[in-house]
């Protein structure tokens, strides 16, 4: 039995984080009514010029810089020509055999075979085409080109990846890298980020690669790979019942997890690329690209590297805290603001986070989070009563100690008070008291538990373990 070997490459349209188009002054906004933000340079009318945005540009150099492209000086708009409904010029301005960046890589954890460095074939600017709506009209298809003339860069990876599971991995780390460098916010839900993927089988130790499909209608990284794995199966059951792979572009069926065929695909032939005649070759100083090097913020690999060194973090704890750039930022302002670095990653991981994965914002600040878990560590508070004063932080918006103070959850060290408790709690368990003074020492956990619950959480456990040893050992 032949033994098949998969090969995927991707191509990631990412939407660059303007205000305005990539040829015009229309807004990108999402979300606004259908053909608003629309004018006679994105509808194709006679006579209307594009200007290329130069903002546009910067984030499309910040991401070839942070994937490690070589950035070219001089790079050409080309007029890529099809025709369909949502494109209004019946071309799209791209850019073909002389792109913005070419040659970078993205480093990617694959569980079978390591770490790899996934090839970036080349990053190149476009603007978008419009959206066809097929559920706005019933039995007809609806065209809003709000969308038409958003600026995009279209990443192209080489075909270095192995499994659909590799292929989630690097859009992953893709999309993380963008997000780090400011470049975009890719929202696949939006559309800010959109994934087409090429994938061929062929036996396992032949060199020569397979003839591929591409698979589009993608909205999450979870279906890519499940896109990929269907097709991966569909190419193999072909050839090995003697059929032929056609190249093909193929829609991927989420709710049935199916492929089918949508049409023969194209070659870069099919589309009569030539130079815009409106637009002059793009040409840029690398003394201007050298400044926005400059500007990029650590990148994930760094800080996570950093995190490990600096703060003696586990590699999961600088993974989780390093996967967002808000978060990376805010576990480091905890950590600048007095706490301690474990700590503050436990808290940051657990409370923090979930506050965070709910509204998109941290409800307390890295002041006052670094002020409690001094509480914590003095002994002034308990780690559940913490937990408890955490959650009145944000409403509050007292220090910590107040907070505290308000809900009684001040631990209490008098050893009067303590002793009370501990008597009371030893009344009501004379049987475990017993079994304790033949031996069982481990009761002394149940017996704590019960002298804390008759403090409602006040007594402080370590004054309280030592009052109930003496008071167990002396009779």
């Amino acid at each position: 039995m032949t033994t098949w070997e998969t090969v995927i490459g991707l191509e990631v349209h990412v939407q660059l984080g303007t205000r305005s188009k990539m040829f015009c002054a229309c807004a990108t906004s999402f979300g606004d009514p259908p053909n608003t933000n629309v004018c006679p340079v994105c509808l194709g009318l006679p006579g209307a010029l594009p200007v290329p945005n130069r903002e546009a540009v910067r984030l499309g150099v910040r991401a070839a810089l942070a994937l490690g492209c070589t950035i070219h000086e001089r790079s050409i708009f080309a007029r890529k020509n099809y025709f369909y409904p949502d494109l209004p010029k019946g071309y799209q301005i791209s850019q073909f055999d002389r792109p913005l960046a070419t040659g970078g890589h993205v480093a990617v954890e694959s569980p079978e075979r390591g770490l790899l460095a996934v090839s970036i074939v080349r990053l190149h600017l476009e603007e978008d085409a419009g959206k066809s709506l097929h559920d706005r009209v019933p039995g007809k298809t609806a065209v809003d080109l709000n969308r038409a003339g958003v600026p995009l860069a279209e990443i192209v990876s080489g075909p270095d990846l192995r499994r659909p599971a590799e292929a989630r991995a690097y859009l992953v780390t893709l999309k993380q890298l963008l997000v780090y460098a400011g470049v975009s916010e890719c929202s696949m839900e939006k559309g800010s980020l959109r994934v087409d993927a090429n994938i061929s089988i062929r036996p396992a130790g032949q060199n020569r690669l397979g003839t591929k499909t591409e698979i589009k209608n993608l909205n999450s990284f979870a279906n890519v790979e499940r896109a990929l794995e269907a097709e991966r199966g569909r190419q193999q059951r072909e050839l090995e019942n003697g059929g032929v792979i056609r190249q093909l572009t193929l829609l991927f069926n989420a709710g049935t997890g199916q492929v089918r065929p949508m049409r023969s695909k194209e070659e870069s032939h099919d589309y009569r690329y030539f130079p815009d005649p409106d637009l002059p070759p793009l040409a840029l100083s690398g003394r201007w690209i050298e400044e926005i090097r400059g500007e990029l913020p650590e990148l994930p690999a760094a800080r996570r590297s950093r995190f490990g060194a600096r703060y003696g973090l586990p590699a999961y704890d600088a993974g989780v805290l390093t996967a967002d750039r808000a978060i990376a930022d805010y576990y480091e302002a905890v950590v600048s603001a007095g706490a301690d670095p474990k700590a503050a990653a436990n808290w940051v991981m657990t409370e923090s986070l979930t506050g965070y994965n709910e509204s998109g914002r941290f409800s307390a600040s890295a002041q006052s989070l670094a002020a409690l878990l001094a509480l914590i560590k003095a002994g002034t508070v308990s780690h559940q009563a913490a937990k408890k004063i955490f959650l009145e932080l944000p409403a509050d918006g007292a220090d910590p100690h107040a907070v505290a103070e308000r809900l009684g959850l001040l631990q209490v060290r008098d050893e009067g008070a303590l002793e009370t408790w501990v008597e009371e709690a030893l009344a009501a368990h004379p049987q475990e008291v017993q079994r304790y003074r033949a031996g069982e020492t481990k009761l002394l956990g149940f017996l704590t538990g019960q002298v804390m619950r008759r403090s409602q959480g006040k007594a402080d456990p370590k004054g309280v373990q030592s009052v109930l040893v003496r008071k167990l050992e002396s009779k």
